[in-house]
């Protein structure tokens, strides 16, 4: 149990020994409150929770004893915040790491290999639905393929940011040809998410997001300066960065996934604060297929062993540390 996803309402937590207890509304109904869940300290990686769940400090001060991030969604799913356990030893490396960030070279270099390994991982997912629907994507394909060959050839970040927008956009042109027809997609829209297809892209990227930005503060990096992203206030501009190659063999394959199997009905989306959100019972849905996906373990052609998606997302923050003295180590994640 890596991740404990805690998503019932109205739920408090608190410590015994070295167990979390869960309590919360008896699911049968009445008024009565009852234990739901035991979570052993020593099977979590990472906690996530919503805004209506109450820990006490004991439980928080154990998580973080044992180097467990503690996140914070709201009630439609979005980030609000994370516990993450004192990290002092590695302003050394810190330093380094914004002295790195001024470098224009070393950002080019490492923000254009983000976007081809994005682009790449795009045509990938699209080959695969091709594939197993039988269907031909000649033209799709044959349009990501000329922009990755151009991310290769850009001489500005901002023009890599052009490149990856322009493969963006045609990509989901295609990637939405493949959705049933009862769940449109003309668009994405990010806040809000304006469709029940662009809550789970959105709300997945919140998964995504949070993960890699624990894993990059475990490892002694700051998440927020960027490369691809713009340095802002508000944001963990690197965070966003590393993600990037994850997004369509995660977020974007799991969304397909989802409503193609009918894992997901209209029923689990519902209108709030001017978009369309997951319910309650959409998110744990969604996040079962998240953390299966998480775990499922492969062959990794590129990598030459077998390993996970959650290996391979951490293994971003390891090999953009070591690309602080030596650029080449950084390999950003490719799809089989």
């Amino acid at each position: 149990m890596p991740t404990a996803v805690i998503n019932q309402p109205r739920c408090r937590v608190h410590l015994e020994s070295e167990r979390l207890i869960v309590s919360g509304p008896d699911p049968a109904g009445g008024t009565r409150t009852i234990e739901l869940r035991h979570l052993p300290l020593r099977d979590l990686d990472r906690v996530i929770a919503t805004e209506s769940t109450q820990f006490t400090s004991q439980s928080i001060a154990a998580l973080l004893r044992r180097e467990i991030p503690l996140t914070f969604l709201d009630h439609s799913g979005r980030f609000l915040g994370a516990f993450q356990p004192a990290i002092n030893q590695h302003g050394q490396s810190r330093l380094h790491q914004y002295q790195r960030h001024l470098e224009k070279p070393f950002v080019l270099e490492l923000a254009g290999r983000l976007t081809a390994a994005k682009i790449y991982n795009q045509r990938r997912v699209l080959q695969r639905m091709a594939a197993n629907r039988k269907t031909d994507l000649g033209a799709g394909l044959g349009r990501l393929e000329s922009m990755l060959r151009a991310s290769t050839r850009c001489g500005t970040v901002d023009e890599l940011r052009g490149c990856e927008g322009a493969a963006a956009a045609r990509y989901f042109e295609v990637w939405a040809t493949f959705l049933p027809g009862k769940f449109p997609f003309e668009r994405r829209s990010r806040r809000p998410p304006h469709n029940p297809v662009n809550a789970c892209l959105s709300f997945g990227a919140t998964l995504l997001y949070n993960e890699i930005a624990a894993f990059l503060h475990a490892h002694g990096l700051d998440p927020a300066p960027g490369l691809l992203h713009v340095t802002e206030n508000g944001r963990w501009s690197l965070a966003l960065d590393l993600m990037e190659p994850f997004r369509p063999v995660l977020t974007e394959a799991l969304t397909l996934d989802c409503f193609t199997h009918q894992i997901l009905q209209t029923a689990h989306f519902e209108p709030s604060h001017g978009g369309i959100y997951l319910t309650t019972e959409g998110r744990a849905r969604f996040i079962l297929q998240y953390e299966r996906r998480m775990e499922r373990q492969f062959m990794s052609e590129h990598a030459g062993f077998r390993t996970t998606l959650r290996q391979q997302l951490e293994a971003q923050a390891t090999m953009f540390k070591g690309a602080l003295d030596l650029p080449e180590k950084f390999q950003p994640f490719l799809m089989n």
